[in-house]
């Protein structure tokens, strides 16, 4: 764990590196973060603005939803864009064949050989909506750090869906249209799950676990969470790691590479 531990501070430090040279992207990256949380509570606010809310959930407590939207929004730009679209490349151009000659986890080096500053924003503003929502509805410091909990949970559960679609990448190479549908069906994670109707709750927290993302961790900071959803939440983001790297080791044995 400490050589990894070792490996991954060699790795990040490198990439900020590389990344710092252009900073004038950070700054552009900070007014688009800015520009697209702008549209996203103008969305919101369209529901409110004539006294409707969505039902047991009022303004404050919809605004932290939309916040940890954006804090999984910047989680993604940070961690697994950069790296988990880079496995297509390696696939086309042959160079995961230097990946898997390395004496440490390809899951590993594939999930997390770089990393990108230009997410920081979302990570940013997403926090501070949720702390100012949290001031205005008078939550104290403790709900925040149970609110972590399911909101880890959450990243797992995001990051196995993403690899496991780059592991598809081995049978279709370009699987850039699957991860923007999955972008889209994450997008309704911006709101309450009440905000659906009922089939689409189903389908939000059965089979796409947008739910498990946005709603439960935003339930446990306004202290209204229930067990069993929690329990769940840990449960699905460990079987869902798990069927993440199982699902790597078995698409690997299709893997033909580019020197046989």
């Amino acid at each position: 764990m400490a050589r990894y531990f070792q490996v991954l501070q060699l790795f990040w430090a490198t990439a900020i590196a590389a990344e710092l040279e252009y900073r004038l992207n950070f700054v552009l990256a900070a007014l688009s973060s800015l520009g697209g949380l702008a549209g996203s509570i103008f969305g919101l606010f369209l529901f409110y603005r004539t006294g409707y809310q969505f039902q047991s959930w009022n303004w404050e407590q919809a605004l932290i939803v939309l916040g940890i939207f954006t804090l999984l929004q910047g989680f993604s730009s940070t961690f697994l864009a950069p790296n988990l679209n880079r496995i297509v490349r390696h696939i086309q151009q042959g160079t995961l064949d230097f990946v898997l000659l390395k004496p440490i986890s390809s899951q590993f080096w594939l999930s997390a050989h770089t990393v990108s500053p230009w997410g920081l924003p979302d990570l940013i503003f997403g926090a501070l909506i949720v702390v100012y929502a949290g001031t205005q509805l008078n939550l104290p410091f403790i709900s925040y750090l149970l609110g972590c909990i399911p909101l880890l949970f959450g990243f797992v559960i995001l990051y196995s869906l993403w690899f496991m679609l780059g592991a598809m990448s081995i049978w279709f190479v370009k699987i850039y249209n699957v991860t923007e549908v999955l972008r889209g069906l994450l997008e309704a994670g911006r709101y309450p799950m009440v905000a659906y109707p009922m089939s689409f709750r189903v389908f939000f927290t059965f089979v796409v676990p947008v739910a498990f993302l946005t709603t439960i961790p935003a339930e446990v900071i306004l202290g209204r969470g229930e067990w069993s959803w929690l329990i769940a939440a840990a449960l699905l983001a460990i079987a869902l790691f798990y069927l993440s790297a199982g699902f790597w080791r078995f698409a690997l044995r299709f893997y033909t590479s580019a020197s046989s």
